[in-house]
């Protein structure tokens, strides 16, 4: 019981409570979003090649945590997805990775947001082991955009939103990524 006692104290005051891992990346369990606060709906692995290299973990964060994708794609739901990449990804391979998921999950919608996906694509660079991508939809402002720490804007339209955020919550590159981000074991 002692132990028990002094492990949490020690958590706690490390700052380690209310934290999830994956991969050996830690996630809070709730972020601050302006006045409102998202909660950790799950944790998902993105998985390459035909030998599963992992490549990044995923966090989704919403207002209210769900296991239904379509419910987590409503328009008036704001949403955060947090990529900590777990290996070094050249930038042709996030570009090429972003535009076959738009491909995959915008088809009717896809000729309306090819600028935007370009603007989009423009703001990638190379990602190192340890580097965030950061994604922040808020309805009626768009999409906001931090790469390793740096904000590169804000892509306006729902429509690009539900493109984007389909990429793990529609059709994903591999299904232990969207079964994580809704709720499921990680990886």
């Amino acid at each position: 019981m002692r132990k028990s006692v002094l492990f949490l104290s020690l958590s706690l005051a490390l700052g380690v409570a209310g934290a999830r891992e994956c991969k050996g990346v830690d996630f809070p369990q709730q972020i601050a979003l302006g006045s409102s606060t998202l909660v950790l709906n799950g944790l998902g692995l993105r998985l390459a090649t035909v030998f599963k290299v992992s490549v990044y973990v995923a966090a989704l964060y919403v207002p209210k945590p769900s296991s239904d994708a379509a419910t987590l794609l409503g328009p008036d739901l704001p949403k955060r997805m947090v990529l900590q990449f777990v290996r070094n990804v050249g930038v042709d391979d996030i570009r090429k990775g972003w535009t076959e998921g738009f491909e995959k999950n915008a088809r009717g919608t896809l000729p309306a947001l090819k600028d935007r996906i370009a603007t989009f694509n423009g703001w990638m660079g190379d990602m190192k082991t340890g580097q965030r991508v950061i994604l922040t939809y808020t309805p009626g402002a768009g999409v906001e955009v931090n790469v390793n720490g740096a904000a590169r804007g804000a892509i306006k339209g729902e429509d690009f939103a539900r493109a984007l955020f389909a990429i793990w919550l529609g059709d994903p590159p591999n299904p232990e990524l969207k079964t994580g981000l809704l709720g499921g074991a990680c990886g």
